[in-house]
């Protein structure tokens, strides 16, 4: 055998394998509910003070069974889409807010995705706060994709909620001067829909430094709505996405 034709085979023999190469047997199937999308950073708006519009909230086409939720730009409200509908809320004084219904909107960054079938869990009656709501979702998703969406619907025995209310012409170069203004509103014994975001990697991207959690609460009659501080929960039920 000559040189060529050695060549010719090995060659050949190579085609072959790569051809037949088996796939990987521990793949995973791809999750059948949408990948969240990101855009803008917290920490940029903290640290950076990027304030102005990452996203114009009426340029999401696909507005069927969407989820999302950040502040408006300049820090002057906060936003929450909740099952295709938009609701923006500002400060009208120490006591009261205004909640408008509206795309037409924007937000230095935020956080979205499509969900349209969920999977109802009945909490249990040990879960009243933050933390262990958090370690609960944490322990029942270890084989979700991440990030993901999910809700809770009934009562809140307590909560604290709050808007952002950032002076006019502000600049912003740390968290204490982003939240210059904030106005937190108490909540006692009311239905509430909480609308949330988990993520165990993006802590100062769209979760606190401190928690896998972001999450935006409003009143069963839509009267407040603001970004959820604290959480004592009363009887609700957990939605997470259908996989």
């Amino acid at each position: 055998m000559n040189i060529k034709q050695l060549t010719f085979g090995l060659l050949a023999i190579v085609l072959i394998s790569c051809n037949s190469t088996p796939k990987d047997k521990n793949t995973k199937e791809t999750e059948s509910y949408s990948d969240i999308k990101i855009v803008g950073a917290m920490k940029n708006v903290m640290w950076k003070g990027e304030l102005g519009s990452s996203i114009d909230l009426d340029t999401i086409s696909d507005k069927n069974g969407l989820y999302g939720l950040g502040p408006i730009i300049y820090l002057t409200g906060e936003l929450l889409i909740n099952n295709g509908k938009s609701y923006v809320s500002k400060v009208t004084s120490d006591s009261t807010m205004t909640v408008e219904k509206t795309f037409k909107t924007s937000a230095p960054f935020f956080v979205y995705g499509n969900v349209t079938e969920w999977n109802e869990i009945n909490l249990p009656a040990n879960i009243k706060t933050m933390q262990g709501l958090e370690e609960f979702i944490d322990d029942k998703t270890t084989e979700f994709k991440r990030p993901f969406a999910f809700k809770l619907i009934g009562q809140v025995l307590s909560a604290i909620i709050h808007i952002q209310n950032l002076p006019e012409r502000t600049k912003v170069s740390s968290p204490d001067e982003a939240h210059q203004g904030q106005t937190n509103y108490y909540i006692a014994s009311e239905d509430v829909e909480i609308i949330g975001f988990f993520s165990t990697e993006h802590k100062g991207i769209f979760t606190h430094h401190d928690s896998f959690l972001h999450m935006h609460l409003i009143t069963k009659d839509e009267s407040k709505m603001g970004h959820l501080d604290e959480l004592e929960i009363g009887e609700m039920k957990l939605y997470l996405p259908k996989k």
